[in-house]
């Protein structure tokens, strides 16, 4: 059986790592996507909190997090790190391999880490209304989550494609009282503007994101919520690596590899940046690997320029990489990572080299999840099941090379509403797509 909970319930945390200031290189700055100016804070009023705002540009190394966020934490944190012994004997490795668990949340993944941050700041300046989008929907059941701790309205766009194929996770936002609309909608002009160019349109995080970005910008009390991509979010995604660190360091252990899925980029840096931070101080020399689809392979296959971060142009546009702000994905299971660009402090970190990145089929993450079902009885989300490959070839790297490894990953959600996508692979269904850029 998988080993027990390393880290005592009672330690939590109490500051979130900002590694804006550790980078070996400034991160170029966002600009307006109507003048192609660097953008200024008030700029980024229009649709954010200003206590936001002052995080994304933040260069103080550590950041409290307040009473009343720790106090939401509490409900599920600090979460589990696991040892996976029987999938070790299963791959027969010499690695040693440990998940962090983030399924334990209410919402059954890492978002509401960020959710509740973000909806803590918006109720402190007097917003009302959040809108944001969703992909797989993981990220929008956690702000539907937060918003109702905080007494706020919650309207989550939720990319069709994801709305048809989990109406599970609309049904548990709309538990938690949100609206919750199938984007592309009649209801933006962002929304008017896809449909009338394609009419059958899949949607997209990037289309979602222009839909909610127009609702924020054009109500004076809504405000928008991102769950992925920008520093404040990742900021607030890392009390996961820094509860590793004290997990990894009571087991007597540290990983020499440290792997998340990548979408935008919240999953990677809330569990790596942490560790990064031992490496670019050149404390540790560990390896730090994203995994994304190669349906939608940003890192491995996009561009390393200035693009939007939503289909209409109407939100910033920043240094990342990028397959184009009008990219539609293919309509694969792992809705969370069908986004065109990734977060700029990634794709700065993979750009000189400092971290990696690879990409997987469909078939094989579902192969992988199967595997990690029946050993450690964890059925894994789609997105997550990304970073169980990368972890599944590692150790049959160690197992080759005769390697002892210790492998750390982000086991970010459960699939307890992703059936009907292991339905599509147990009776043979499931389909594998390539990107074509």
């Amino acid at each position: 059986m998988s080993a027990k909970v390393i880290l005592p319930e009672s330690e939590m945390p109490t500051k979130w790592y900002n590694n804006l200031p550790d980078l070996p290189k400034p991160l170029d700055p966002p600009l307006n996507p109507q003048t192609n100016e660097p953008i200024s804070p008030d700029d980024l009023a229009v649709i954010f909190p200003m206590g936001l705002i002052a995080q994304e540009m933040s260069t103080d190394q550590y950041i409290d997090i307040p009473q009343e966020v720790l106090d939401l934490y509490s409900m599920y944190r600090p979460t589990p790190l696991y040892r996976a012994k029987r999938l070790e004997e299963f791959l027969d490795t010499p690695a040693k391999i440990y998940y962090k668990y983030e399924g334990v949340s209410p919402a059954g993944s890492h978002k509401p880490n960020i959710a509740i941050a973000q909806a803590y700041y918006n109720k402190e300046e007097g917003i009302k209304k959040l809108a944001t989008e969703t992909g797989a929907g993981q990220w929008g059941s956690a702000l539907a989550l937060a918003t109702k701790m905080f007494g706020m309205d919650c309207l989550v766009y939720m990319v069709r494609v994801s709305y048809e194929q989990k109406p599970y996770r609309r049904i548990m936002m709309e538990t938690w009282g949100a609206d919750v609309l199938s984007s592309p909608t009649e209801k933006t002009n962002a929304g008017k503007d896809i449909l009338e160019k394609d009419p059958d349109s899949l949607g997209s995080l990037g289309i979602a994101i222009s839909e909610a970005v127009e609702t924020a910008a054009t109500n004076e009390d809504t405000n928008y919520a991102l769950g992925s991509v920008l520093n404040h979010v990742l900021l607030h995604q890392t009390i996961i690596g820094e509860e590793c660190q004290k997990q990894m360091e009571m087991a007597g252990d540290y990983p020499d590899v440290v792997i998340g899925c990548c979408g935008g980029g919240s999953n990677l840096g809330g569990v790596s940046f942490p560790f990064l931070k031992d490496k670019l101080s050149g404390k540790k020399d560990v390896r730090v690997i994203a995994a994304e689809p190669k349906a939608c392979p940003t890192l491995t296959k996009g561009e390393y320029r200035y693009d939007y971060g939503d289909t209409a142009g109407m939100a910033p546009q920043v240094k990342m990489y990028t397959l184009g702000h009008d990219f539609v994905p293919a309509g694969i299971h792992a809705g969370g990572l069908r986004y065109h660009g990734d977060s700029p402090i990634i794709s700065s970190l993979y750009e000189q080299g400092i971290i990696e990145a690879t990409a997987y089929h469909q078939s094989q993450i579902f192969k992988d999840a199967i595997d990690f079902a029946q050993t450690e009885g964890i059925i894994v989300a789609p997105e997550a099941a990304h970073a169980l490959s990368a972890v599944v070839e590692e150790a049959k790297k160690a197992k080759d090379n005769k390697e002892e490894k210790t492998i750390l990953f982000n086991l970010s959600g459960h699939g307890h509403f992703d059936l009907s996508a292991y339905e599509a692979y147990l009776s043979g269904n499931i389909k594998d797509f390539d990107y074509k850029g």
